[in-house]
């Protein structure tokens, strides 16, 4: 492939002049000649110049004078002048008005000369390329920007409290979401409380993204186990030399957050030492880092969670009473999964899918068997607990396949009889004879075996010692029977009862 040639214009009212530089570059550029700047104008107008090489000492005007006004209508252009004149006003000039990249002077030799023009072409280059650069950076600054925004576009819709939010037409998260809901655009503080595992940091970032700061950041600090001088500077920032460990000065979470929400996760468990200087910060709208002696002004949206109950841990001492009050402009007790049993289908197949993305291993789903006893099942761990065991039967499962009731953790199978909760309660309370108590117990381990065994009823004899006659009378006594499982196959989230 031939490259074309770099463009000059050689302006010169000597006509001998033009035809020695045309003749001499000719071979390396493409040479456009003008005796005039009449004609000069002409050819910048049809053809792509790089380089004008231009006599100063014209008839109309000078060099210097026409540069200029080329200066104004193709600024690209390297701008060269050629004279056997050697004025310095003529030198200034032609730097100042002109912008002259270079100052040719008569006789010229033929190899400086083009390796001037190549050096001349070389800058075009670099003009051109720097050019197209700052279009790119532009261009990718307003991509950047529209990447962002449609990602945190999506989080919002994530985070919606109508489809957000997985929870059945009865669930007790509906009259929850609706508070939320109402709250979420007023700069009022907010207090989640509920068990470990119960969504409280979810509820977080639904309010965020329901907010008037939802296309700004939001930020989770943990409170637990965090020495108070730790915490502070995490939150606050400090100054280089302020801690042990500080070798440069560091910006906290409530400066990189400005406009945006920081949730104060396990609240309950704040140092008692950093509880007053929360209290200040929040109390003043300003900070100061660990370290210096100005404070900064601080603009954010504080919410808080806990899995105690904080009256209670104020009541006893452990907690200040006006930073309770501070922090629970509004409460919100998030219900417990064992008080949530028509979500758990849904909760199931929502967290089905996440798994599948996370472990890029998949699935045709649950078996209506394996919903059922997960309803059953009490879920002390909430939410992360069935995400963990849901990953598990993911793991352990045929990728193919369905994920049956055998691949679920004994605990869960130990409780999947119908007669699980009476089952537990007649244990715990101490009530009904030995026999009663003990056919309990007796119900649920020929359950668990069936079903991890997948109701075969000839190896679940041999594990538990029993003869195939006096497994089925032991089934008949104790009404043990395989659930409809007709809708095996259904896709997750199927009530299987």
């Amino acid at each position: 492939m031939t490259m074309s040639k770099p463009t000059i214009l050689i302006v010169d009212d000597e006509v001998r002049s033009l035809e020695a530089l045309e003749r001499n570059l000719s071979e390396e550029f493409d040479v456009q000649t003008a005796e005039n700047t009449e004609q000069a104008e002409e050819i910048l107008t049809d053809h792509w110049v790089q380089i004008i090489l231009c006599d100063q000492r014209m008839p109309e005007k000078s060099g210097v004078e026409f540069l200029t006004e080329v200066r104004e209508k193709w600024p690209d252009v390297i701008r060269i002048i050629i004279s056997g004149y050697t004025e310095a006003n003529d030198i200034i000039s032609g730097l100042n008005d002109a912008g002259i990249y270079y100052y040719v002077t008569k006789p010229w030799r033929p190899e400086e000369l083009i390796l001037t023009l190549r050096n001349a072409v070389s800058m075009f280059e670099l003009q051109r390329q720097n050019e197209l650069l700052a279009i790119e950076l532009r261009l990718s600054e307003r991509a950047a920007k529209n990447k962002v925004g449609n990602r945190r576009q999506k989080l919002r819709e994530a985070y919606d409290f109508d489809d957000g939010i997985v929870r059945g037409k009865t669930s007790p998260m509906n009259a929850i979401c609706s508070t939320l809901s109402q709250v979420a655009p007023y700069d009022l503080s907010v207090l989640i409380t509920g068990e470990s595992g119960t969504g409280k940091e979810l509820a977080a970032r639904a309010i965020h993204y329901n907010s008037l700061r939802w296309n700004k950041s939001f930020a989770v600090q943990k409170c637990g186990s965090v020495p108070p001088e730790v915490l502070e500077s995490e939150l606050f920032g400090h100054k280089k030399g302020a801690l042990p460990s500080a070798v440069q000065d560091f910006t906290g979470l409530f400066e990189r957050t400005f406009g945006g929400t920081i949730l104060l996760d396990e609240v309950c468990d704040l140092p008692p030492a950093f509880q007053v200087k929360l209290l200040r910060a929040l109390q003043d709208g300003e900070i100061r880092p660990v370290g210096s002696t100005q404070r900064r002004k601080t603009d954010v949206r504080v919410l808080a969670s806990s899995y105690k109950d904080l009256e209670a841990e104020v009541a006893a001492g452990n907690f200040r009473k006006d930073l309770f009050f501070h922090l629970a402009g509004v409460t919100v007790q998030l219900p417990p999964l064992s008080e949530r049993r028509e979500d758990i289908p849904l909760l199931a197949n929502y967290l089905f899918k996440q798994s599948i993305e996370g472990l890029g291993k998949g699935s045709a789903g649950f078996t209506a068997e394996a919903i059922s006893c997960m309803k059953r099942y009490c879920w002390p761990g909430n939410v992360r607990e069935m995400k963990n065991e849901i990953e598990r039967m993911l793991v352990m499962g045929d990728e193919k396949g369905f994920l049956s009731a055998d691949l679920l953790s004994p605990r869960i199978l130990m409780s999947a009889s119908p007669e699980a909760e009476d089952d537990l309660t007649l244990l715990n309370t101490g009530q009904g004879t030995l026999k009663e108590r003990v056919e309990a117990i007796e119900a649920k381990i020929l359950r668990e075996s069936l079903i991890r065994h997948r109701w075969n009823k000839s190896k679940a004899s041999r594990e538990l010692g029993l003869s195939r006659v006096g497994l089925r009378g032991k089934l008949e006594r104790y009404h043990v029977v395989k659930e409809d499982d007709k809708a095996t196959g259904a896709p997750v989230g199927v009530d299987g009862e």
